[in-house]
């Protein structure tokens, strides 16, 4: 039975086995749920393409009032690039590499997002998810680390992790994505390549933008639809691995089964966010493996209630939702777990 977490009384799902093994949760998955499908995987990049293209559309013809409604559709719909992309960067999209790779960096292009950055980074994120101190996505900091901050810094992580958090990952994509120094030998070129290309794709397409249609044109086309698709991005890498409930733990009491099974939330979302976004909210499959193309995830999502229910911890997206992780998950003890700010510098 699946473990639902309710919004007053969130539980901690059962301990995993230290005994059970990553490999062990796979060989519980059905073999179709990693099969490569080209026809589905291309009609998702239709799909996706025809519904940013509705969106422009609406915008260039919609009266101001119904602005709002189309920027939140197109941001939406750009997501679905990027959910494109996030197959290719994990290789489940095709079966060959020059494939993922080129329809990574296309569909990343209008994002204005390092294909291989990106792919880089996520990976490690993978191996160590949830892994206090190394994970690199949404990790939280411990108020040891928070206190060597300083008075700046203090504040922009108060607003990330707060009611700002929705502009989390364009301050990520900002900071980390376009330094390929960081890195050696064929990851610093492909980074190095990958960075250089979309900031060219940049430097032609966003002066052509300005000069044809305006600033106001900048801003209605592009700019807000891109901070739309910069809200699902924020929104669904902090709820995949934020609740007070779930555990973060230092690499000596780490466990790769319990961090990948047990460490990550499904959410549910509107019907039409998960069309348009491809089903990224999905996620527990993801991480017991990225193999799994995004059209399978729901399958085998089903596999893993019917085997592991007990362990999933899955939401329904809402306002108290997000109220609860940005008002309480905010600095973290391995054995405390969560904590707000304010109850941070009370207990000061």
């Amino acid at each position: 039975m699946t473990t639902l977490l309710t919004q007053s009384q969130p539980p901690i799902s059962p301990q995993l086995n230290a005994d059970v093994r990553l490999r062990d949760i796979l060989k519980t998955l059905p073999a179709e749920v990693f099969v490569k499908d080209p026809r589905k995987a291309w009609f998702k990049v239709v799909l996706t393409l025809s519904m940013v293209g509705l969106g422009y559309w609406g915008l260039a013809i919609a009266p101001w009032y119904l602005l709002p409604i189309l920027w939140a559709f197109t941001g939406t719909a750009m997501t679905g690039f990027f959910v494109i992309g996030h197959d290719c960067g994990h290789r489940s999209f095709s079966n060959r590499t020059w494939v993922n790779d080129w329809v990574g960096h296309l569909v990343f292009l209008p994002l204005i997002y390092p294909f291989h950055s990106w792919r880089i980074l996520h990976n490690f994120h993978h191996k160590n998810t949830n892994k206090l101190d190394v994970d690199n996505a949404w990790d939280p900091f411990t108020p040891e680390f928070y206190e060597t901050f300083s008075s700046f810094e203090k504040w922009g992580y108060q607003r990330l992790r707060g009611k700002f958090w929705w502009i989390a990952s364009v301050v990520h994509w900002a900071k980390i994505h376009f330094d390929w120094t960081k890195f050696e030998g064929k990851e610093r070129e492909q980074i190095r390549f990958s960075a250089l290309f979309v900031l060219i794709g940049a430097a032609i397409g966003l002066p052509i933008l300005l000069g044809t249609l305006g600033f106001w044109g900048f801003i209605k086309f592009w700019f807000l639809p891109w901070l739309g698709f910069h809200f699902w991005m924020s929104t669904f890498t902090l709820v995949h691995h934020t609740l007070p409930p779930i555990p973060f733990k230092k690499e000596a009491e780490w466990n790769e089964a319990e961090a990948q099974l047990c460490g990550t939330v499904h959410c549910d979302y509107p019907r039409w966010v998960e069309i348009l976004c491809h089903d990224i909210n999905v996620h527990i499959p993801h991480h017991i493996s990225t193999g799994i193309p995004s059209y399978n995830l729901r399958l085998a999502h089903q596999s893993l209630k019917d085997n592991w229910g007990e362990y999933l911890c899955e939401r329904q997206f809402s306002w108290a939702l997000m109220n609860e992780i940005t008002t309480q998950c905010h600095l973290y003890h391995p054995e405390t777990r969560y904590q707000s700010f304010q109850q941070y510098y009370q207990n000061k």
